[in-house]
């Protein structure tokens, strides 16, 4: 079926290379009164129709997708004379550049035409051709072609992108097969903090669409970046005014299928945090201790979990040079799943849950605002600040339907079964604040620079365990047995602040039409400190069944504190965890760029240091108080060359060196719990991973909506990180160097082909029928890492990371198989009509490394790897245009809600047949939305 998929896209590529119907008109407006200066915001119009366009601050403009033929062009500004250019003449697949000095008095001149780049950032149409243009390999997504695909939020939008695909089941983005720790996120070019403590980069879903010019995937390393990477930067550039002014409203409702159904809808759990919530915005002032007998236990009902959304944007351009805009958005959604959940230790099962309940609740707001400020031609500043607001309230559920089994619980005999239920509320809340500025010093020297200021608040405020034994066939219900913390409630809290920034200047030494040569000098710096607390306070009974709750849905009835006056129930109280992280990343960087003829050679060389001092007071690490301190500092080469066989094809070579660093979370030895217990715990001992990237990509730009390209690449990591469980250790992971390299090498085919255009009337300059076009890239990967065994200096054994006879396996969270496609619909003319149906498919990846269990027993006693299994996921978007101002949209995700399942091979060593059991499965369900928006 892949093969076939493979080879009928292919053939689609290649049958419409040839369907090239549009062109366009680009140029540069100058103001002749200051000396042929840049002049940003001026008109431009193509008599007798509607399209249009502004130069940008750099007097570029773009007129793109005109079908071929001859224009009126119409340029003006306030206070200057208006151009009008007749006869220019369009073909197919090519662009007609007029570059128009403006003037206040009449008699303009007009100049040559040149060729020059597109303004906006966030058609497709530009991006492109800023790809086309670029030196190093780099794709990017933009606002426009976002919005006619459906997709609401960053992180959707990177799984457009050859090569970039998302794990269902951590949430992480992997480019070319390397996920969370070997990527780099930045907005605006500079670093934003993660909002969770088990991450190094921001949740990309906190980033509506709305907020975005456009997201770029850099998958190739380049001096100014930083060299903490190994698959690339993904680069967020924030929204600004593209015009004179905007205003306009949106609202949305919807249901996910999954919540829509019988029992569920009526019956829909949230936590009794949920009484504190207004608006996503979560405020309670007791501690942990105190919630034990001030707040519920029990979890309340939730009527209506009806999805729900709203957004506003408000723009001006104040005055000729400041420009403001204000984006705000909220966003509610509700989710219900219901699967299997088992944990194997050495080949023998301890857990069983065959009905892991999930219930959960999102809900986001966000604004952004920015100022764009152009102090004269030469000189711009920008500010840009984005708030978010999320508050996810989750109620997990396993064991009601009497089947539940949980590892030293109960016996047989006892006809006892296992109930387990854990709410929580997670609240993040993130402030980024961005001033950046532009300079052109001089004809041959730009300077630009940009600080930043980022603050995170990542709070669990209660969380709430409960693990019961009860009789399913009577109303005996028993607080669990082991441990004293089976009934708890705890609290986290993550405090993150950083200052960034980084002065970059760009001398041309050379700039002739054939010769080009310029050189870029950079510093960049970043501080980072984490502040981190957790606290577990648990309650057990002063004997077992001294005290009974009545039923597993009023387990809260019983924590009541006069059963703590009369000695019925106990507190255990640990005392809280904390560390505290620094990072200090220092760096300077030079990268030379000499153009000749059809070759463009780009070396660059960074000077990185990085310090990491985690200093930490946690409980599992022996005599509790410890720090580790990493240093790192290297130089980071990369070279990038470009080569154009001609205007339409080109062929790029890409070499470098980075690193990856471990997180603060990987080096302190905290111990996080999750749902179903499972528990990840940091590794002091962690190092930093070495990488060296090769790259080579053939580009074909038929047009410049238009690109078919081929990529080859190779990585080799020195001492991969991987989470594996730890030795000895039943349920707990922890992060190890456990190889001492591993390699990936892959092929990337991606194409953007016009199939149908529509029909351009010659007369009057409009167009009619409709247009359909195909986006779709494949990625075949092949990867591999060692496995080592561990020996002190004397050659004496010390552990194994090999199992089951394994000496390699494949890299943690790589597929060998990415496939994207989009097939867009339109029509032309007024009250248009758009469809969109896109599909993305990850074969199955490694979530989590196998193990030994016994480490001189290695080949029979083991945890096998769990593998997530690979599914299609498929949105469709219907969007009708009522007017000059309706806009009406239908919007589905997630249409064919596969089980989303990880498995894992058991073979007992009672038996020598292994077989494929499933750990952990469930459906996320379909999503359908009707949205409505107003544009003033």
């Amino acid at each position: 079926m892949m093969k076939k998929l493979i080879f009928s896209l292919l053939l689609l590529t290649a049958a419409h290379l040839g369907a090239q119907d549009t062109g366009s008109i680009a140029g540069t407006i100058t103001d002749k009164e200051l000396n042929n200066e840049p002049l940003p915001f001026a008109n431009v119009l193509i008599q007798g129709t509607t399209k249009g366009t502004t130069s940008d601050f750099d007097g570029l403009y773009e007129i793109a997708n005109l079908e071929p033929g001859t224009y009126v062009v119409i340029y003006s500004f306030l206070g200057y004379e208006t151009v009008t250019i007749p006869d220019v003449t369009v073909e197919a697949g090519k662009v007609s550049t007029i570059d128009i000095p403006m003037a206040a008095n009449a008699g303009v001149e007009l100049e040559g035409v040149t060729v020059t780049t597109v303004a906006r950032k966030d058609s497709e149409v530009a991006l492109l051709l800023d790809q086309k243009k670029a030196i190093e390999i780099k794709e990017s997504i933009g606002a426009q072609q976002l919005g006619k695909i459906g997709v609401s939020d960053v992180a959707t939008a990177t799984t457009k992108i050859s090569g970039v695909s998302s794990s269902e089941a951590s949430g992480d983005v992997f480019v070319r097969g390397l996920g969370d720790r070997y990527l780099s996120t930045t907005l605006n070019g500079l670093a934003v903090p993660s909002d969770d403590v088990e991450k190094k980069n921001i949740d990309l879903g906190l980033f509506p669409t709305r907020v975005i010019q456009n997201v770029s995937v850099s998958k190739t390393y380049a001096s100014q970046n930083t060299a903490d990477q190994a698959s690339g930067t993904i680069n967020i550039l924030s929204r600004e005014l593209s015009g004179s002014e905007e205003l306009s409203f949106g609202v949305q409702t919807g249901v996910n299928s999954n919540v829509a159904q019988d029992g569920v809808f009526d019956n829909f759990k949230s936590s009794p945090n949920a009484n504190n919530s207004n608006f996503g915005f979560y405020a309670q002032d007791r501690t942990t201790q105190q919630a034990i007998t001030q707040q519920g236990w029990n979890t309340v009902k939730r009527d209506n979990p009806i999805d729900y959304a709203f957004n506003f944007v408000a723009g001006k351009k104040v005055t000729e040079r400041l420009s403001v805009l204000v984006t705000g958005s909220h966003n509610t959604s509700h989710e219900y799943g219901q699967g299997v959940f088992r944990q194997y230790r050495s080949n023998f099962v301890d857990d069983t849950i065959t009905d892991a309940t999930n219930f959960r609740r999102n809900q986001v707001t966000s604004g952004l605002l920015d100022l764009t400020f152009f102090a004269n031609e030469k000189n711009k500043l920008k500010s840009s600040t984005f708030f978010v607001n999320k508050l996810t309230d989750q109620v997990y559920e396993g064991g009601r339907n009497g089947e539940g089994t949980i590892f030293e619980e109960s016996d047989p005999a006892e006809g006892l079964f296992q109930f387990i239920r854990d709410q929580n509320t997670k609240q993040t809340r993130l402030l980024v604040t961005q001033l950046l500025g532009n300079h052109t010093l001089g004809e041959r020297n730009i300077l630009s620079w940009a600080g930043g200021y980022n603050l995170v608040n990542a709070d669990e405020p209660n969380r709430i365990r409960n693990e019961v034994n009860f009789d399913p066939d009577g109303n005996f219900v028993q607080l669990g047995r082991t441990g004293g913390f089976q009934q708890r409630k705890s609290s986290q809290e993550i405090d993150d602040t950083e200052f960034n920034g980084y002065v970059n200047d760009v001398l041309t030494i050379l700039d002739e039409e054939e010769k080009a040569f310029k050189v870029e000098l950079g510093i960049n710096y970043r501080n980072k400190q984490r502040d981190f607390r957790s606290e577990f306070v648990g309650v057990e009974e002063r004997a077992t069944n001294v005290i009974n709750p009545p039923s597993i849905d009023n387990i809260g009835s019983i924590f009541q504190q006069g059963n703590f006056d009369n000695g019925l129930l106990e507190l255990n109280i640990l005392q809280p965890d904390l560390y505290d992280g620094k990072l200090i990343s220092q760096a300077a960087y030079v990268d030379f760029n000499y153009g000749f003829k059809k070759w463009n050679f780009d070396a660059g060389l960074r000077y990185q240091s990085d310090e990491i001092n985690v200093g930490f007071d946690v409980g599992n690490f022996p005599g509790r108080i410890g720090e580790t301190i990493k240093e790192y500092s290297n130089l980071y080469p990369s070279v990038n060359v470009k080569y154009d066989l001609n205007d339409k094809h080109g062929l790029r070579l890409a070499v470098s060196s980075t690193i990856t660093l471990p997180e603060f979370k990987e080096i302190a030895p905290f111990e996080y719990v999750s749902q179903t217990g499972q528990i990840t715990r940091g590794n002091p001992d962690l190092e930093a991973s070495r990488n060296l990237n090769y790259d080579l990509k053939w580009e074909y730009f038929p047009s410049n909506g238009q690109l078919v390209s081929l990529a080859a690449f190779y990585k080799e990591i020195s001492d991969p990180i991987n989470k594996v469980q730890d030795r000895g250790s039943a349920g707990i992971f922890s992060y190890f160097n456990s190889g001492e390299k591993a390699e990936v090498y892959g092929l990337e085919a991606e194409g953007k082909i016009d199939l149908i255009n529509p029909v351009m009337n010659d007369e009057d300059g409009s167009s009619s029928g409709y247009g359909l076009n195909l986006s779709a890239n494949i990625t075949r990967m092949w990867h591999t890492q060692d496995l080592k065994e561990v020996r002190d200096e004397n050659g004496n054994f010390v552990r194994t990371f090999r199992y089951k006879g394994l000496t390699k396996t494949d890299l943690q969270g790589a597929s060998d198989w990415i496939v994207n496609a989009s097939l867009n619909f339109n029509t032309a003319g007024e009250n248009a009509f758009s469809a969109s149906l896109t599909a993305n498919y990850a074969s199955d990846k490694i979530f989590a490394l196998g193990a030994p269990e016994i480490q001189s027993q290695s080949e029979t006693f083991y945890n096998d790897a769990i593998i997530e299994k690979g599914f299609v996921a498929l949105d469709a978007v219907l969007s009708k245009e009522i007017g000059a101002h309706w806009r009406v949209r239908l919007i589905g995700r997630n249409l064919l809600n596969p089980e989303i399942r990880r498995t894992q091979l058991v073979r007992p060593s009672t038996t020598d047949i292994e077989t494929d059991r499933t750990v952990r499965s469930y459906t996320a369900g379909a999503q359908v939305r009707l949205g409505i928006n107003y544009t003033f």
